[in-house]
This record gives structure tokens, C-alpha cells and sequence, in this order.
């Protein structure tokens, strides 16, 4: 199957081969195209077909993460932080700090640290629990929901503009590739984890 561009799908034949030929019929060099070449050379018996996938996705989210930060950073606030916020907005409803770490991918300690300075800045308050008074629900205050609903828009807006780069129907392809690998990782590592 071949994509509307002209370009191999993932699943035709005609993209398959090695990474270098990916590389060259894209017509692209890019900083991990550069390192599997070092690599090839060192151990040119490797397939090095992981390494030009995952390196790039990893490459890609170190630059996206750079940039896209630009939004927060404004506000005064860090990715995470925002991703906590984000959290407690989309749910609709109170987090205990332990369900917070699961929603966001974060440590406790981690979340811990962020919320002592969202909960100082006025962006979340605390309830105590009256049947545990180890357990804390936690909810976004009226300027927190401000914060959070006034800086979506804004970041959607940038992420818009740095996707443009890819026609409509390639970013689906890539959304829809990107989210089989990634159901298939959660399910591998909760597999390994239960």
C-alpha cells in the first residue's frame, strides 16, 4: 500500500529494507542517521534497524520537549508541574498524590516535590482525609483551573504549527503507528510488571 504522497506506508513492501535505504529514499540526514553510520562502521554486522526508529523517536521527543516548553516556561511552569495540573483538569474530579503519579508516569517523591510548589503558588489545595489522615485529595483551585484552561489552547496552537511540517494524512499514519507501538509496550511492560 502506498500512501496518497507517493510515499511507502509502513506496511508495503516497498518501504521495508534496511534503515539506510529508508534513509536514502526519504532523502533525509539527519544527527541519528549519522550515528548508525558510525555505528555500521565499527560493527557493520549489526542491524541497526532499532536503533534509527527508537533513536528518533527519542531524538524527536528530546526536541519537541525543548520547544514546547516555551508555553510553560512563560507561565512559570515546568512540564510537569503542567502535567499535573493537566491531570487534575481533565479527570474533573480530586486525585489522592499516588493516583496523581500514575496519571502523569511520575515517582511519588517527584510528585510530592511538585505539588508542595503548586500547592504554595495557589494552583491546588488540599483536603485531608477523614477516614485516613495519611491520605490527601487534591484539586485544582480557581486559579489553577484558570492557569490550566487559559495555556491549552496556546500549547495546542504550537504543537499544530509543529506538526505542519507533516501533510494531514501522514501525521495520522504516524499517530496511528505511534499509538500501536506504545499499546504494545504498556502491555509488554505491565505484563512484566505484574
Amino acid at each position: 500500500m502506498t500512501a496518497t504522497n507517493g510515499r511507502p506506508t509502513a506496511g508495503s513492501d516497498a518501504g521495508r529494507g534496511t534503515g539506510e535505504d529508508a534513509g536514502r529514499s526519504a532523502g533525509r540526514d539527519d544527527t541519528v542517521a549519522a550515528v548508525v553510520r558510525q555505528w555500521r562502521s565499527v560493527h557493520p554486522a549489526l542491524d541497526t534497524g532499532p536503533m534509527e526508529v527508537i533513536g528518533r523517536i527519542n531524538r524527536c521527543a528530546a526536541l519537541l520537549q525543548q520547544a514546547e516548553d516555551a508555553p510553560l516556561r512563560r507561565a512559570g511552569l515546568s512540564r510537569p508541574e503542567f502535567d499535573l495540573l493537566g491531570a487534575l483538569r481533565r479527570t474533573g474530579h480530586e486525585l489522592t498524590p499516588s493516583e496523581l503519579a500514575k496519571e502523569t508516569f511520575s515517582s511519588g517523591a517527584a510528585v510530592t516535590k511538585r505539588l508542595k510548589q503548586l500547592t504554595e503558588r495557589g494552583l491546588v489545595e488540599r483536603r485531608g482525609d477523614a477516614r485516613d489522615r495519611r491520605v490527601a485529595h487534591l484539586r485544582l483551585t480557581d486559579a489553577g483551573r484558570e492557569l490550566v484552561d487559559g495555556l491549552l489552547p496556546e500549547q495546542l496552537a504550537y504543537e499544530t504549527a509543529v506538526l505542519s511540517v507533516l501533510a494531514p494524512e501522514d501525521q495520522g499514519e504516524l499517530a496511528g503507528l505511534l499509538a500501536e507501538l506504545l499499546g504494545r509496550l504498556e502491555g509488554r511492560m505491565g505484563a512484566l510488571r505484574a
